[in-house]
């Protein structure tokens, strides 16, 4: 029998901890977790215990946030994570000299760790919501959408982080396989079709709170009905199907999403966070011209974009520049004004570029320009009037994704989908480029 570091996670105590976790440079710590049996709280929970396991699932949810973005963000050269106390952001991260990225580090272990926890919590509540005499059957199936769509974002991050991922973990003693991209991500959207299914069901219902925030930075309001759930296990799935290269199916699934090219580019869901004793902070948040720990931009963010491109706002310039093992920069990532900011699961804008990025695949030329337009203009830009063939609106298309989307964990696997990871630049002589993190060690024996 096979023991992995995620099944070990009793409930209540991963509840606490993930709500209140340290984001250090720390290795996730699963030495007390040693009860892989199915929790108590499985038993006959009432609804008090299953809005415990959602919010549980939720406060898991946000605590990849740190290392995910920062593995994606300082491989795929957006950003550099200088720390006075975790050396290895600018070596084993960087591929300087020949650093190579360790199994059994934080930058591997807590991203996966924090992930699988979350798919956990999730199951416990399918189990809980399954035995549970005290809902109706159409609530039931509202816990057990809820509960996949979370498990399939997680399973998404860890796939895009180490192009493989472990399925079918429902049951801690009998796990599934370890399966690459492309069965992988089958998988995520057989879970999020499921859940789909239903949503649309007539008499699912939800009897729980979310505290996924449904419009963004000015409102938080709750998500409340199975039909704003489904716009957003659609919208994920369209991630999803693009990154299966099934363009029809994008298209569909954008269909059936809160896709709107004329609505606010930030309008989506997002993780949020409080100042509150049982909450946990922003994790992504640095002030402006910090020092020690930071998230410096990578220069060529800077000389790269157009000069009328409003996005150059999300890396203002220093006071002073920072620098570290021969790496300097001039300008702050700051997408996050305060320490309570809000993170984007999926937005609307990332939408109009899932679309856009579609249609150029299918041939739809005019459609694909048009929605590239919406970007390029709301952003400073003239209309496109570049070359039209695929390749030429492909590269336009990463261009918009890159600045889109800066600093939210996307150009590296935006590049690596294209084969293009070969235009990274390479800041020292001597780094690397990496395609993909290792699964931890654990799992490999």
């Amino acid at each position: 029998m096979k023991t992995n570091l995620f099944i070990k996670l009793p409930l209540m105590i991963c509840i606490s901890i993930l709500m209140l976790v340290n984001v250090s440079c720390q290795k996730f710590d699963y030495s007390n977790f040693n009860n892989p049996a199915i929790d108590e709280d499985t038993v006959n929970a009432n609804k008090s215990v299953l809005q415990s396991l959602v919010t549980g699932t939720e406060a898991s949810s946000r605590t990849y946030l740190p290392y995910y973005i920062d593995d994606v963000g300082v491989a795929g050269r957006e950003h550099i994570r200088y720390s006075g106390s975790e050396p290895r952001y600018l070596s084993d991260l960087l591929g300087a000299g020949s650093s190579t990225l360790n199994n059994n580090t934080f930058y591997v272990t807590n991203p996966w760790g924090y992930c699988y926890a979350t798919i956990r919590t999730a199951n416990t509540l399918i189990s809980a919501a399954r035995n549970s005499t005290f809902i109706t059957d159409g609530e039931r199936l509202g816990y057990y959408a809820y509960a996949k769509t979370m498990q399939a974002y997680q399973l998404l991050m860890c796939l895009n982080l180490m192009d493989t991922i472990r399925i079918d973990v429902e049951n801690p003693l009998n796990l599934g396989p370890l399966v690459g991209r492309e069965e992988g991500l089958a998988y995520i959207l057989s879970f999020l079709d499921d859940a789909a299914n239903e949503l649309k069901d007539p008499s699912c219902s939800f009897s729980f709170l979310t505290t996924i925030s449904s419009r963004g930075p000015v409102s938080v309001a709750s998500i409340e009905t199975p039909a704003d759930f489904l716009l957003v296990n659609r919208a994920l799935a369209a991630r999803v199907a693009t990154y299966s290269k099934n363009w029809t199916l994008t298209l569909t699934d954008l269909d059936q999403s809160f896709l709107n090219r004329a609505g606010d580019f930030y309008a989506g869901v997002y993780h949020v966070f409080s100042n509150g004793s049982h909450d946990i902070t922003n994790p992504l948040y640095f002030p402006r011209n910090a020092t020690g720990e930071l998230r410096g931009v990578e220069p060529h963010y800077a000389t790269d974009i157009l000069p009328e491109d409003d996005r150059i706002n999300k890396a203002p310039l220093r006071d002073i520049p920072y620098s570290q093992k021969d790496l300097t920069s001039d300008r702050d990532v700051f997408i996050y004004p305060t320490n309570t900011s809000p993170v984007a699961i999926i937005r609307n804008e990332e939408l109009i570029l899932l679309a856009a990025e579609a249609e150029i695949n299918l041939g739809q030329t005019a459609s694909a320009i048009s929605d590239l337009n919406i970007i390029r203009t709301a952003h400073g830009l003239t209309e496109y009037t570049g070359a039209t063939d695929q390749t030429s609106l492909i590269n336009e298309l990463l261009y918009e994704r890159r600045y889109s989307l800066a600093f939210e964990g996307h150009r590296w696997v935006d590049l690596r989908r294209y084969n293009m990871l070969n235009i990274l630049p390479l800041d020292r002589p001597d780094d690397h480029i990496w395609t993909n993190f290792p699964i931890p060690l654990s799992e490999t024996h």
